[in-house]
């Protein structure tokens, strides 16, 4: 049977396969929702009675020329620039393509993206890998505007405590001009008898 043939089919069992979970799963919280079979004696669902879940069986599996494609294509996973590099010639455009893995960074699996176009390899987990750059770019882009505007305001914020320093300073030396010798000559005791209890100490 033809591949496209083959993947209609596919399509058409999955699209009545029911979701299998756990019996019991709505019943109690510690029952994972993950499939297990039911190994009771008196369990309804192992029986195959009417109106119960349905029971995993081979015919609700995908064929075997197509188990285990997406999109049409065997999948090669990626977790690196050096493996693309290393399967890129191994690789059969027309049967396979790639799989980028979750746990890399956008920097690195930009890099892939570009590499993986270039040498016309497909990506099967990104739908349009074209958007999926622009979209990174336009991200970069803003953080590194925001970035220079917090920049900005700290420098702004320097700006304004030096200014207000020198006013500080100006004021004072404007109340000291101010102020008789005398008043000057008690200020300069003070400061003297200061430093003195503090040597003391």
């Amino acid at each position: 049977m033809d591949k496209d043939k083959l993947l209609k089919l596919r399509k058409k069992i999955k699209s009545k396969k029911p979701g299998f979970v756990s019996q019991d799963t709505h019943k109690r919280k510690r029952i994972r929702k993950r499939w297990n079979r039911p190994r009771g004696w008196q369990s309804k669902i192992r029986l195959g009675k009417r109106g119960y879940r349905k029971m995993v069986t081979p015919g609700y599996g995908s064929p075997k020329e197509v188990y285990g494609l997406k999109k049409g294509l065997k999948p090669i996973r990626i977790s690196s620039e050096i493996g693309l590099e290393r399967l890129k010639e191994q690789i059969d455009k027309k049967e396979q393509g790639i799989i980028i893995a979750s746990s890399i960074g956008d920097k690195k699996r930009v890099n892939i993206i570009k590499k993986a176009q270039q040498a016309g390899i497909q990506i099967i987990n990104i739908k349009n890998p074209e958007d999926f750059l622009k979209r990174i770019d336009e991200e970069r882009k803003k953080k590194k505007q925001e970035k220079e505007q917090k920049l900005r305001e700290k420098e702004k914020k320097k700006e304004k405590e030096k200014k207000k320093g020198k006013q500080k300073k100006k004021q004072e030396e404007s109340k000291l001009e101010k102020l008789s010798e005398e008043e000057k000559q008690k200020m300069k005791k003070k400061e003297k008898d200061k430093v003195l209890t503090k040597k003391e100490k």
